[in-house]
């Protein structure tokens, strides 16, 4: 049976879900212009295809951080994947092994470290918010560590939860046997209730996140851990050039989705920026509006070394569990194959900068 499109999967597991789990997922901060422009972006490029190539064996798999990967493709960390299936990340983590990709666990996962390690079969990273209580984080990151995930992704674009009006609409709030596995239920109790006009997961980041955190305060985190650690929400030279100093391990490209700054710059727009400066070696991934292989090629075609993928994720979840999940890796890859095969580009590295144009500006 053919793999349902994109856009099937989008509206089966719309069909699915409450509406206010729906909106908790697809909605962004603000006006969600930059929700929206996240999938404009890729819409400005196009590919420049090369002919009389010898295409008969493509190739899409790539090394990130020692680890071999059958496509240039992870699962972006999220929240709370039980909200949409019963398995949650432990469904997450079995897709992801099945299609060889990387999955990025949430620190707000609905199944613990270990669950979803126990059901991985490829690697595993944990992201990390920067909370008040630091020995809740550093708990945390031994028990990553301990569980064999492969690198700390330290979010980085959320000093607070960004005014997301669905959810404020919905007065959004967990139910009550879904939860933050990893935690102490005292560290999220604020997200199972809100008052009218508020949001449970706004509140809860209010209290729980951090925001006096600067880059002093990596040093306190590399101190604990002998893990590669990642920095994701970078969106400007500037701050990949600090990163290097700093000496992460690589950078993740990313506007959260839409759902912190609106009006921040799209991944997109700000990845050569952020290729330009770090060396060459440090991989650059990004996230954000990739919705087929053809985005992947033009992502990687701008200088990432992967990319990574959400809420197609959670569509797939929704609609199949963890069949369903794998389905949208594996579409991913079977369009990207097709892509690179006829843009005549059969491998990773003839997918450089000579591979897109900016769409012209119509007169």
């Amino acid at each position: 049976m053919p793999l349902p499109t994109m856009s099937d999967l989008r509206e089966h597991a719309r069909e699915r879900l409450s509406a206010a789990v729906w909106d908790f997922i697809e909605g962004g901060s603000g006006a969600e212009r930059t929700l929206r422009e996240a999938e404009a972006a890729y819409a400005e490029l196009r590919l420049r295809p090369r002919v009389l190539v010898d295409v008969s064996q493509p190739d899409c798999s790539v090394e990130i951080l020692g680890d071999l990967l059958a496509s240039p493709v992870g699962v972006a960390p999220m929240a709370y994947h039980q909200l949409v299936h019963p398995d949650g990340e432990t469904a997450t983590a079995e897709a992801a092994g099945i299609a060889g990709v990387l999955l990025v666990t949430g620190i707000f996962a609905s199944r613990t470290l270990e669950e979803t390690a126990a059901a991985a079969s490829g690697p595993l990273w944990l992201q990390l918010y920067w909370l008040r209580r630091r020995e809740a984080l550093a708990a945390l990151v031994a028990r990553a560590e301990a569980a064999g995930y492969r690198a700390l992704v330290l979010t980085v674009d959320a000093p607070k939860v960004a005014v997301r009006p669905r959810d404020r609409r919905n007065s959004f709030t967990l139910p009550a046997d879904i939860t933050a596995a990893n935690l102490d239920p005292a560290l999220t109790e604020r997200s199972h209730r809100a008052a009218g006009g508020t949001s449970g997961i706004e509140e809860h980041a209010r209290e729980q996140f951090d925001p006096s955190i600067t880059w002093s305060d990596l040093a306190w985190l590399r101190a604990r851990t002998r893990l590669p650690l990642v920095l994701k929400g970078v969106l400007t030279g500037e701050d990949a050039a600090l990163a290097v100093e700093h000496g992460i391990d690589a950078l993740i490209v990313s506007n959260h989705g839409g759902r912190q700054l609106d009006r921040a710059v799209t991944a997109l727009e700000a990845l050569p920026e952020i290729v330009a400066a770090v060396p060459a070696d440090l991989p650059v991934l990004i996230d954000g509006g990739i919705r087929s292989g053809t985005d992947i090629a033009v992502a990687l075609a701008l200088g990432a070394r992967a990319v990574l993928v959400g809420r197609p994720v959670l569509w797939g979840l929704a609609c199949d569990g963890a069949k369903g999940a794998a389905g949208v890796l594996e579409l991913l890859r079977t369009e990207l194959l097709d892509t690179m095969i006829l843009s005549g580009r059969p491998t990773l590295d003839r997918l450089d900068a000579s591979a897109v144009t900016r769409r012209a500006a119509h007169r």
